[in-house]
């Protein structure tokens, strides 16, 4: 009987033969001519620089290319994130106009020079396809004023790499990636308009990201929000290029904006505020927002319901809460077993808050990122609600979770989130059902935490927790059934009377990779029962 066990060394063992063969096949003469397959055409759309400002923060100070050591800087003891940085370019879009093009072409006939042929370390796919982006958008300093042998390499070497991404996109597992070399092949077709393989080639693919990544609401089906931002951005700037270069827009590009850009409007826009949320953390959108002014984006959405989350809020109030399945294993890179999770906001101050998100998935920040207890949600005997493997670098959902039982009510008077989802229900035959009540009248948060089982033959143990930011202070009242917030001077009351309450020190990864020490209000009780139902309330003093 082959177990579980041998079936993942022998898959890995599979994926390290093919691993071999592709790179002694992109190593050879080959792979050499199958991407030397250019053609003779001239650069004729030349794209503005700023219409990447969404995603390029761009210096205050501008920089010459002579303030760089331009003989030392590809010396070989480069960190990863500096080779990267090096060698995708887009330093290039913090240099001023001013600096010498001489020099700004010398340092890419270098990189041609050393670069000629496929590496693997050089030629990574987000590597090259930054890099095509950042050559073809930098034209006044890469291009202009240019000899013709130069012009020749040039053109040669950009569609060299966008045949390499043409080559290589099928095997990119990361949904972004995809996205960025998508665009460098769309602007590579629009810059080079005689040659249609490749506007061709990358509409197509544009098509399938639509079709596989984004579901029928305009939400992601990884139902990440960074994501779902990250797509409109270049969904904005590939509808930028096409505008610019005076060629035909693709309808299927507008009606994409459109529905994304209503679900920015729902998850950013209407609340400015971030929500800590499968794979979010503080973003500060603010800039993007002047960028969709300044080219005329505007987007609407009333609705309290999109992609799995609730959010409900009035001038004072904001109540947002996770009510969506986990999402398939392919796009679960960053998800967070935080469903029917919650947090709130008070005069633009994040009264209740899950832990954020650790983005470097080499750090072990990033799984305790994703656990329920990092939540504010119940967790049972200390697992999860959902399952997570390792898949090359990434954790992905092993056994998701279904949120049913979906109920969102907005009313002057009272507002109410309900769900329930069957995390827990393999593990420990439990249903877990959360109702979130506001009553903006009397600034007063009522929840019910359910636990249903069917054969409660054993106890067990389960906790419910309350993260707060780091700025809030906290104390417990003299009879243990209280706990004070103070918020920057704004005071509320948690309080429970059938279980016990307490208050924990944990972690906060509200800031991209960094974290900060806070406290969270806990729950804890036992359940041996068939139906347990834990009531608890936030009252404004």
């Amino acid at each position: 009987m082959i177990n579980t066990n041998s079936i993942g060394i022998l898959g890995q063992f599979y994926l390290n033969i093919k691993e071999t063969f592709k790179s002694i096949y992109q190593n050879s003469n080959f792979y050499e001519k199958k991407i030397s397959k250019t053609f003779d055409n001239s650069f004729e759309y030349k794209p503005s620089p700023h219409l990447l400002s969404s995603i390029i923060k761009y210096q205050n100070k501008k920089y010459k290319i002579e303030d760089f050591a331009i003989e030392s800087i590809w010396q070989n003891n480069l960190s990863s994130k500096d080779y990267e940085k090096l060698n995708n370019f887009f330093w290039f879009f913090s240099l001023d106009l001013k600096s010498s093009k001489e020099t700004t072409q010398k340092v890419i006939k270098n990189w041609i020079s050393n670069n000629r042929k496929y590496q693997k370390k050089s030629w990574e796919f987000d590597l090259t396809a930054k890099r095509i982006i950042s050559w073809l958008s930098n034209h006044q300093l890469t291009y202009e004023d240019s000899e013709q042998e130069y012009r020749y390499t040039f053109n040669h070497i950009v569609q060299k790499q966008a045949n390499h991404l043409i080559s290589e996109i099928k095997n990119s597992k990361e949904v972004e990636n995809k996205m960025i070399g998508c665009a460098a092949i769309i602007l590579t077709g629009l810059a080079y308009k005689n040659e249609r393989q490749y506007l061709t080639y990358g509409l197509n693919l544009l098509k399938n990201i639509i079709k596989s990544s984004i579901d029928n609401q305009g939400f992601t089906k990884s139902r990440n929000i960074r994501q779902l931002i990250f797509y409109l951005k270049y969904f904005i700037i590939i509808r930028e290029w096409f505008k610019e270069s005076q060629s035909l827009i693709p309808e299927y590009i507008d009606e994409t904006i459109y529905y994304l850009g209503s679900s920015y409007a729902f998850i950013w826009q209407n609340v400015k505020q971030d929500i800590f949320f499968n794979g979010n953390y503080s973003s500060d959108n603010n800039e993007f927002d002047q960028y969709l002014k300044r080219f005329g984006y505007t987007f609407k959405n009333q609705i309290n319901e999109l992609g799995g989350y609730a959010i409900l809020k009035n001038k004072k109030i904001i109540l947002a809460a996770d009510i969506g399945s986990s999402p398939s294993k392919i796009f679960s890179n960053d998800y967070q077993a935080g469903a029917l999770s919650f947090e709130i906001f008070s005069n633009d101050k994040k009264l209740i808050s899950n832990a954020g998100y650790y983005t470097d998935k080499n750090n072990k920040f990033n799984k305790l990122s994703r656990s329920t207890a990092l939540h504010c949600a119940l967790s049972i005997e200390d697992y999860s609600s959902c399952n997570f493997i390792k898949h090359q670098k990434n954790l992905i959902v092993d056994r998701g979770l279904k949120v049913s039982k979906k109920n969102v009510v907005l009313e002057n008077n009272f507002w109410k989130i309900s769900g329930t989802h069957d995390g827990y229900l393999i593990k420990f035959g439990a249903i877990y059902e959360r109702e979130i009540e506001f009553y903006p009248e009397q600034m007063k948060f009522i929840g019910y935490d359910k636990l249903f089982r069917k054969n409660p033959s054993k106890e067990i143990k389960f906790d419910i927790r309350f993260h707060l930011d780091p700025n809030s202070k906290v104390m417990k009242t003299q009879d243990n059934k209280s706990i004070l917030i103070d918020l920057d001077e704004e005071g509320w009351k948690f309080s429970c009377d059938n279980f016990n309450i307490d208050i924990d020190n944990g972690l906060y990864f509200g800031n991209k990779n960094s974290y900060k020490e806070n406290q969270n209000i806990f729950i804890s009780g036992l359940n041996n029962e068939r139906e347990q139902i834990i009531k608890w309330e936030i009252n404004k003093l």
